[in-house]
């Protein structure tokens, strides 16, 4: 996947680097006073920012890494802890949205998985072939729904943490534009994950007519 690729490339350790993605996200949330938030480390690839709870948690990859992905990945979480402590309007999108993708991804997954016992049950391929078909169009769904919320990734990336490590000097010029690789895969990990989703419930289904058949 690019964006695992993309993660890798970027993930050497840097001695140069002053510390961890997870000391700098906590030095950005002191530095712009987001009074509440704090950081924690949390299981691998599950970097993301909780409103409710409000943490910025990042994988041990990241709370500990010394790299440009781990610096990066660690700033475009607090981009999002900025957006959402500032009530900025984009915020809508991910409360709205994501529990919407969330649950039309459980159910299609559901109605897909629950091929093998209509096929047993009715044993018509009109009604199999409709129920895969309700099923793909609902994964369909979840990836439409996660482009929808891709501008406020897109601003947690480069409207928020691009600015904040070039105008604060964590990064230097040459290291730019692996940066900008960094935060152009993070702000499309969602819109990744669900397609890979798809893919992979694609190829789960290829298995299954080859089988009915």
């Amino acid at each position: 996947m690019w964006i695992k690729y993309v993660m890798k490339k970027h993930g050497s350790v840097l001695s140069e680097l002053p510390g961890t993605g997870g000391e700098l996200a906590k030095h950005l949330i002191n530095q712009f006073q987001l009074n509440g938030i704090e950081v924690e480390q949390t299981a691998p690839n599950s970097d993301h920012y909780d409103d409710t709870d409000k943490k910025v948690r990042l994988s041990p990859a990241i709370f500990n890494g010394r790299s440009l992905t781990a610096i990066a990945v660690a700033t475009h979480e607090v981009g999002h802890a900025i957006q959402f402590y500032r009530k900025e309007k984009i915020t809508h999108l991910r409360k709205r949205y994501t529990p919407l993708a969330k649950k039309i991804e459980r159910v299609s997954i559901g109605i897909l998985f629950s091929l093998p016992l209509i096929t047993a049950i009715f044993k018509v391929p009109h009604i199999v072939l409709l129920t895969a078909l309700i099923g793909a169009l609902g994964m369909l769904s979840a990836v439409l729904v996660q482009l929808i919320v891709l501008p406020l990734e897109w601003d947690a990336s480069f409207n928020k943490a691009l600015p904040i490590l070039i105008e604060g000097r964590y990064i230097n010029q040459q290291q730019e534009a692996a940066v900008r690789s960094v935060l152009r895969a993070a702000a499309f990990t969602y819109v990744a994950a669900a397609l890979a989703d798809m893919l992979r419930l694609w190829r789960w289904l290829a298995i299954l007519r080859g089988a009915i058949r």
